[in-house]
């Protein structure tokens, strides 16, 4: 028997012989559901737009949809026509209103058609999931439309009574929009976000907010994630990373107008340290327009130089601070011979392309002159104080994980660090030496160290420190690169020294027999499972593949960020796992306006349609059946009594 005071809880709820076998018979049911919907999404980097469309059109999925509804009885074009108003119904009915298209047959015929594309996404859910998801105000007059029998007359005049009333009372709108969402709800029953929301796009914050929208959700962190997290966290390193990458590519509506990060105190100081340079090292790149901060070219060059001085200084005082992280080689603002006007490399003289480092105190390079400390007194403050983002990084932390293993697949952003010989590659800490799952596990309960434990706590601190070796550390699951050459970047030409090799996993997992050392690290069944990460574009044009190690490996970052399509040559990929297979989407850059439907390739199917029996879920619903087995029995025994 299992644990008693357990039992007198569940008790509570089901009071009785008779609700607990009737919730027996629900459970079971369940169990013969086909599986749900889920979708990978990884590096969207505040491409808001873009996400957006892939979320609400549920990455074309909707547009088959469609077309498995009404095939030949519809026009292409009309069928086009539909998908977009399920995925934008408010734009959709804004520009038909304004064009004078919407009439009481309009509704009418659009109504009918969204009730019918409801009834054939909805077959994988019971009608009490489905209720779940209706809208409050409209909740019984779509229930009723969803389930009602066409054969019969009378049900056919009931049917159009509700949708006439629907419009007679002027909700016609309101009601098309809420269908369109719940066609959207039903087709997309998990959201896996494997890392990089913020960075290098325009909106990370409206990104966010789609994200918190969704019912069911989880992030795997990324390497630009983990800066964030570590900036709301204190980490002063972090902040100037965060503000350097902002400034570099001319994101300021995401700080100022998403955020509220003041940045006049950064822009101030800027002007007048840089008053006389060009800073043309600097220049921010023009990928996106700020709507409602825009900062001037030249201004945001000097921005950007004046927080990377900064980030270089902070990023020396933690190296030294730690010397385990064994990071020595990346302390070259010491190494620096402002006469000769070159810098000190591994022996080796280089050329600095700006020499030109008024706030680099010689004797002292990396502390902050009393302008910078003041001035990162004052950003730190901003972050420290910002609400949204605050909750947005909250979140982050709830629904997040450095990995995550569901329904065989095992979900991580970056790597699982190895060497050339293909063993798992240890960090050396203060707490020991950590290697494959237990470094990954370890990390992330330093990553929550960080964030959760209070300000007085003496683990504290270290905890926040590891926040920006995690962005940037060789051995560091999130970077998965030998070092970070920001300096190179900015104050040298020769490209060799801008080169950040790659960790041996990114050429090791893509042969079979390392992915099941993985699978077998972790406890998954090599023969069902999957590894599926992201961090590293996927070079489409150059005949780059994402599905690796004989199907077991999905890289799934297509470069959804504008600064890699010329790279990859697609927008980016999203994953599909539904009941019947595994599939790909390759996604065109986003233009408003027009369809982008996406290239679908299935690239695995299952052996049987996979029910819900056969996933997580479905092990936990057993699980939860046997517990409601004890308590029939308590009950038939006379151990607990009924209510």
């Amino acid at each position: 028997m299992r644990d008693i005071d357990y039992l007198k809880l569940l008790s509570e709820k089901y009071r009785s012989e008779s609700s607990v076998q009737a919730e027996i018979i629900n459970r079971k049911a369940l169990l013969s559901l086909p599986k749900g919907n889920e979708y990978f999404f990884s590096d969207i980097h505040g491409e808001y737009e873009g996400f957006r469309y892939l979320l609400r059109s549920c990455a074309g999925v909707v547009r088959s949809k469609v077309d498995e509804t009404f095939g030949s009885l519809m026009k292409e074009s009309d069928q086009i026509e539909l998908s977009r108003l399920i995925a934008y119904p408010k734009k959709v009915l804004a520009k038909k209103k304004a064009g004078g298209e919407l009439d009481d047959d309009w509704y009418r015929t659009t109504i009918s058609q969204l009730i019918a594309i409801c009834r054939v996404v909805g077959v994988k859910h019971t009608r009490a999931r489905v209720r779940e998801m209706l809208p409050k105000e409209f909740a019984h007059a779509i229930d009723e439309l969803y389930h009602v029998n066409e054969s019969d007359e009378n049900k056919r005049l009931y049917y159009r009574g509700i949708i006439d009333s629907v419009i007679a009372v002027g909700a016609g709108d309101a009601f098309v929009t809420a269908l369109s969402d719940l066609i959207q709800n039903l087709l997309m029953n998990h959201l896996h976000i494997i890392g990089d929301i913020f960075d290098r796009g325009p909106r990370a914050d409206i990104v966010m907010d789609d994200i918190m929208n969704f019912p069911y959700v989880d992030i795997q962190w990324g390497n630009h994630d983990i800066s964030w997290m570590g900036a709301v966290s204190g980490n002063e390193a972090c902040i100037a990373s965060v503000l350097r990458i902002a400034t570099s590519y001319n994101c300021f509506d995401v700080l100022e107008d998403g955020y509220g990060i003041n940045l006049r105190s950064l822009s101030q100081f800027a002007s007048e340290v840089y008053a006389d340079d060009n800073c043309d090292a600097f220049k921010p790149h023009l990928l996106d327009k700020n709507k409602y901060d825009k900062v001037d070219y030249d201004l945001a060059a000097k921005m950007c130089k004046a927080i990377t001085i900064i980030q270089l200084k902070l990023e020396g005082m933690l190296i030294k601070k730690h010397p385990e992280y064994n990071l020595s080689d990346r302390l070259l603002l010491d190494k620096i011979d402002f006469d000769k006007g070159v810098v000190k490399i591994d022996g080796k003289e280089y050329p600095m392309n700006d020499i030109n480092l008024p706030t680099v105190d010689r004797e002292n390079p990396y502390e902050l002159s009393k302008g910078e400390a003041e001035l990162m007194r004052t950003i730190k403050y901003s972050f420290k104080h910002s609400e949204k983002l605050n909750n947005h990084i909250r979140y982050i932390y709830t629904h997040g994980s450095l990995y995550l293993i569901r329904n065989n697949n095992l979900l991580f952003h970056g790597c699982i660090p190895m060497t050339k010989k293909g063993e798992f590659m240890e960090l050396v800490t203060k707490d020991g030496a950590f290697s494959g799952k237990n470094l990954m596990d370890y990390l992330t309960r330093k990553i929550n160290e960080a964030y959760f434990l209070e300000d007085t706590d003496e683990r504290k601190q270290d905890a926040v420190d590891m926040m920006w070796y995690l962005w940037c550390g060789p051995v560091s699951p999130l970077f998965g690169k030998d070092k970070i050459t920001t300096f190179e970047h900015v104050f040298l030409s020769d490209k060799e020294l801008m080169n950040e090799p790659y960790n041996p996993y990114y050429s090791l997992s893509h042969e079979e027999k390392y992915a099941d050392k993985i699978f077998d690290e972790f406890g998954i069944n090599p023969d069902k499972g999957h590894i599926i990460n992201g961090h590293v574009p996927v070079k489409v044009s150059k005949g780059e593949r994402p599905v690796k190690a004989n199907g077991k490996l999905y890289v799934i970052d297509g470069g959804m960020s504008k600064a890699y399509h010329n790279t990859t040559g697609i927008a980016g990929y999203t994953l599909i796992f539904n009941s019947h297979h595994l599939a790909l989407g390759a996604h065109k850059p986003y233009v408003k306006g027009e369809e982008n439907v996406a290239d679908i390739e299935i690239t695995e199917v299952m052996k049987h349609r996979l029910l819900v029996e056969d996933t997580d879920e479905g092990a936990e619903i057993k699980k939860f059946i046997e517990d409601l087995n004890e308590l029939l029995e308590a009950y038939r025994n006379g151990i607990i009594k009924e209510k």
